[in-house]
């Protein structure tokens, strides 16, 4: 594999660096141990009012390869192509509604996200990745997996050991070795009050 690690204009932990998302995975299993430690780094993710909005639909291919498939059959048509290679597949879920009071919960899918991150970093820290999609059908996903209403499906993740990019097809191996970027800092960071993108 190519080096991965991320160009970071300043300094940064060298953890956050080696984070990426790749597309090519080996298939082999989760080492024991694994997969409780990188829900356990979800689990003290921040959360608003220690609310824990987030909930995981766990997939592993060798020990659920029903609810595997069917995590497989509501990706995208090009997510299909290289996820289903994944040691692990699963679907984050966002609690939608306090269940003390009812009211909404503003920053569900922003908690759930942390807690993903979270868990991405941890997949890093052992030598895995996580690959995070917003490809994939979320009504189907509803109906597969009996997602009750006040839940909402955020995002269907991929998780294992990475595989060499040549078992992509080009398109996607060229993608998996191209230069990692990001918009710069000045872009996003306004000091002081909001700059309108382009203006």
């Amino acid at each position: 594999m190519p080096d991965r690690d991320a160009p970071a204009a300043h300094p940064i932990d060298p953890l956050l660096a080696r984070r990426w998302s790749p597309r090519s995975f080996t298939a082999a299993p989760l080492p024991p141990g694994a997969l409780e430690s990188l829900l356990e780094a979800a689990r003290w993710a921040a959360s608003s009012n220690n609310l824990q909005p987030w909930h995981l639909i766990v997939a592993r291919r060798d020990a659920e390869p029903g609810a595997f498939e069917k995590l497989v059959g509501v990706l995208s048509p090009n997510n299909q192509t290289w996820a289903r290679n994944a040691g692990v597949l699963m679907l984050s879920v966002a609690r939608s509604h306090n269940p003390a009071n009812g009211n909404p919960i503003r920053h569900a899918w922003h908690d759930t996200g942390a807690a993903m991150a979270q868990m991405a970093l941890q997949a890093a820290a052992m030598g895995l990745q996580a690959h995070q999609m917003a490809g994939f059908d979320a009504a189907a996903a509803r109906s597969a997996f009996a997602i009750p209403e006040g839940f909402d499906p955020v995002a269907a993740i991929a998780i294992g050991e990475v595989g060499p990019p040549e078992a992509l097809p080009e398109v996607l191996a060229q993608r998996e070795t191209a230069p990692r970027q990001r918009r710069p800092i000045e872009e996003f960071a306004f000091l002081g009050g909001w700059k309108a993108e382009g203006r």
